[in-house]
């Protein structure tokens, strides 16, 4: 029988070029992290002037700094490993973990290299491509290679809206040249990180000092008066996605599941949760982690009285009622279901559970044949 997946750490890439409000973006997720402990890799040219990062320093060697050199070209996969290690490894109690890169990195690059990571307590978080709004025009123009980022990006984020001159446009524009990722504005990288990963109440972190507990006592207004512009209501960051939730009692069928996966619509960035596939395999439930185009399956063991597939989507722009009546399609699958039916879902299953499966179900054949 497989066993529950140890947790992985999701790891998010965040990219953009020079001016587009990459460290403001992360600044704010340091600060507003909902109570998640933030590792951080920071890769720029220069001086790096982050008081966030000195604080996630001093919280225990969270943060690990890389000057003189672009990631993608200063180290190779291996060597990431190593940093990725120092923060991955349960001791730290990280939660996500953020590699910021140079302003000159390419992302593509950056993501081969976290696919090619055999840390087994990471999973890719996904590519968040950052761009200035008041400046996309001019950037394109003297970075034509951007439009090759937009491209690969898993998660858009259209900084300084309030900067530019038609936000609309810009918009619009990045999202014909993003292929179908999710586009949100934002203004002073105020990005709600839920829409990034899964904040952890403050609570769960008895006994050790999160973010937030440092940054209590700076109010808004302070941090208003840091970026020098006018305070955007907390409730706002919401506007710029949503959330859809499903639940089913009824088992889903896994070929109609994977049909849904595998063309799953423009704007929807992350789906989590769990999925009971029914007959197909009855002893396991599935954790699904999606991002992006990026997808994986983890087979657990039901818990004592449980059968339930319960689902969490998130995007912009997407159709909260076109998305539902797809799954509830999915039910129509599930008398169907066989073996057979499971080979779509098992190409998302992390190879090394597959081999811990065969190995088991061999030990059992191996048990039989010694009994008889």
């Amino acid at each position: 029988m497989s066993q529950a997946s140890p947790p992985q750490i999701p790891v998010l890439i965040l990219a953009g070029f020079l001016g587009s409000g990459k460290t403001t973006l992360l600044n704010h997720l340091l600060h507003r992290g909902g109570g998640s402990r933030i590792g951080a890799i920071v890769n720029d040219f220069g001086a790096i002037e982050i008081d966030a990062m000195a604080v996630a320093g001093a919280l225990g060697d969270s943060t690990v700094s890389l000057g003189n050199g672009c990631l993608c070209c200063a180290v190779d996969a291996s060597e990431l490993d190593l940093y990725l290690d120092r923060l991955a490894r349960p001791a730290a109690r990280i939660d996500v973990i953020v590699i910021e890169a140079s302003g000159l990195a390419e992302p593509q690059e950056l993501v081969k290299m976290l696919l090619a990571s055999e840390n087994p307590h990471i999973v890719y978080g996904g590519l968040v491509e950052v761009v200035d709004a008041a400046e996309f025009d001019a950037t394109r123009e003297k970075h034509p290679e951007i439009d090759r980022h937009l491209a690969i990006a898993d998660l858009v984020v259209v900084n300084k809206a309030d900067r530019a001159a038609d936000p609309d446009r810009v918009i619009r524009l990045v999202r014909t040249l993003a292929d179908g990722a999710a586009v949100v504005p934002a203004s002073y990288g105020r990005i709600d990180p839920e829409f990034l990963f899964d904040c952890r109440p403050t609570e769960e972190r008895i006994g050790q000092l999160s973010f937030d507990d440092l940054h209590r006592h700076e109010d808004s207004d302070h941090e208003d008066s840091d970026h020098g512009g006018p305070h955007e209501p907390r409730g706002h960051l919401h506007s710029a996605y949503e959330s859809v939730s499903f639940t089913s009692e009824v088992p889903l069928g896994p070929r109609r599941l994977m049909a849904f996966l595998d063309g799953r619509p423009d704007g929807l960035y992350r789906i989590k949760g769990y999925v009971d596939l029914g007959a197909a395999d009855p002893r396991n439930r599935y954790a699904v982690h999606a991002v992006g185009r990026f997808l994986r399956f983890y087979p657990e063991p039901w818990p004592p009285g449980e059968r339930l597939t319960q689902l969490v989507l998130i995007g912009s722009g997407i159709d909260a009622v076109a998305l539902r009546k797809e799954l509830e399609a999915c039910k129509d699958d599930a008398p169907h279901a066989d073996e057979r039916g499971m080979w779509g879902v098992l190409r998302y299953v992390q190879e090394q559970e597959q081999e811990q499966e065969q190995e088991q179900e061999q030990e059992g054949e191996g048990e039989q044949e010694a009994r008889g």
